[in-house]
């Protein structure tokens, strides 16, 4: 009885020559407008991971690019300027993107540009969020002056072997610390402005 476990554990945690492949990074082109190209490598720059891994997550789910499809069913392709980009994508999300355009009558071009546009809402939900990073950094940067003319006046009315001293000189490099960080958030989201 304890070989018939031992099996089936050993079983649970074998990886399949399928469930591998179905992992393995593939070269796929698609013609996609400029701007959906480029919202896709914004967000992805955003979020920290790579394009391949969010274009995996935007097509993995068949029955999401479906509805996709029938939401988006008088789509034609604009007439705007196209480019090719090749991406790194798995072998299943391929398929699944083959699969569905073929069943739904759709151009694989099409159905990639409809998965990567369901980040508009999180573009402009995190540039709304940018912006209220850089009002706060500026009022951070004059909550610093005022602590550093308040470290100013501590140390001369008080000398810098006083405590509050101490105590203030800590804040102030913490808040200096803290401006480097929110200017990198700032610095990184960026791109986001020029989108």
């Amino acid at each position: 009885m304890n070989m018939k476990r031992d099996e089936t554990a050993l079983n649970d945690r074998e990886i399949s020559f399928d469930a591998l492949r179905k992992k393995q990074s593939v070269r796929a082109t698609f013609k996609l407008p400029g701007e959906i190209i480029d919202l896709l490598g914004v967000i992805a720059g955003q979020l920290g991971i790579k394009q391949k891994s969010l274009l995996d997550q935007l097509v993995e789910d068949t029955s999401v690019l479906v509805k996709l499809v029938q939401e988006n069913e008088q789509l034609q392709e604009e007439q705007t300027t196209r480019r090719q980009k090749t991406f790194v994508i798995s072998r299943s999300s391929l398929r699944s993107i083959n699969d569905i355009a073929k069943k739904q009558n759709i151009s694989r071009d099409a159905l990639v540009e409809i998965s990567i546009k369901r980040l508009l809402p999180i573009i402009e939900t995190e540039l709304e969020k940018h912006i209220i990073r850089k009002t706060i950094l500026k009022e951070m940067k004059n909550y610093l002056k005022i602590g550093e003319n308040l470290l100013d006046k501590t140390q001369n009315l008080l000398g810098k072997d006083d405590v509050l001293y101490d105590m203030l000189e800590k804040q102030v490099s913490l808040t200096q610390k803290n401006i480097v960080t929110v200017q990198a958030i700032i610095e990184k989201g960026m791109p986001m402005e020029e989108w």
